[in-house]
């Protein structure tokens, strides 16, 4: 049977250590997430603050969508909840763009998300290969797409994270400040899967012009059905 919800979490939560960025695309990227919801047959509801969000609802299952930044505050049963629904396969996760940034203390969620951000020293012009195109969220592509955006670095990202973009050799400047190759490359989107639980990630969509793209909404639905794939 397929999921009925997607819950859209986009709160902006200090980090540990002071406060967090604030993405002004949110509200944009928040409106694109609930028509693609909506597109794929799930009722979107739209979660500005993770506090209203009741244990019971995550225990319902359906997609949890997260574009957060920071500590974002889920509470030891919001987490267990998530995790368990998650690994029963009740409860797909889809992060997009600064999703790794978030929850740091939280030692479940890298597994939840694939992979932990760990800086982002260029913001540019790139091209993006994708890497495997036998997946809904890159069929559409060519081999080679030019994109603009903040390039994310990652640590820890998991052995079985299956790569669908990276970033293209040769594209950026090594001299920069935090400029490194992370022993992962430079994946830039991903899928996972883990017992019954279902995750994608793409680090792409900081500028609003990210959600006026079909490519790249088409990439996002693409994500979305794989993993409503695993809810049918």
């Amino acid at each position: 049977m397929a999921a009925e919800q997607m819950l859209v979490v986009t709160e902006v939560a200090p980090y540990a250590d002071g406060p967090a960025g604030v993405h002004g695309v949110l509200g944009q990227a928040a409106t694109a997430l609930a028509e693609l919801a909506e597109m794929a047959g799930l009722a979107p509801i739209r979660v500005p603050r993770v506090a209203d969000l009741s244990p019971d609802r995550l225990d319902r299952g359906g997609v949890l969508a997260l574009f957060t930044i920071g500590e974002t505050p889920f509470s030891p049963e919001q987490r267990r909840v998530i995790e368990t629904a998650w690994r029963e396969g009740r409860l797909s996760v889809l992060g997009v763009h600064s999703a790794t940034d978030a929850c740091h203390g939280w030692p479940g969620y890298g597994t939840l998300l694939g992979a932990r951000f760990d800086g982002h020293p260029w913001t540019q012009e790139f091209e993006i290969d994708v890497v495997d195109r036998d997946h809904p969220a890159t069929a559409h592509l060519d081999p080679r797409w030019g994109w603009r955006d903040e390039i994310y670095l990652f640590r820890d990202l998991r052995p079985d994270a299956r790569v669908l973009l990276a970033l293209a050799e040769g594209q950026v400047d090594m001299s920069v400040p935090g400029a490194r190759t992370p022993d992962c490359g430079f994946p830039l989107a991903w899928c996972h899967t883990e017992e019954g639980g279902r995750s994608f990630y793409s680090a792409l969509g900081h500028f609003p012009g990210a959600w006026e793209t079909p490519g790249f909404l088409r990439h996002l639905a693409g994500g979305l059905s794989w993993l409503l794939e695993g809810a049918r």
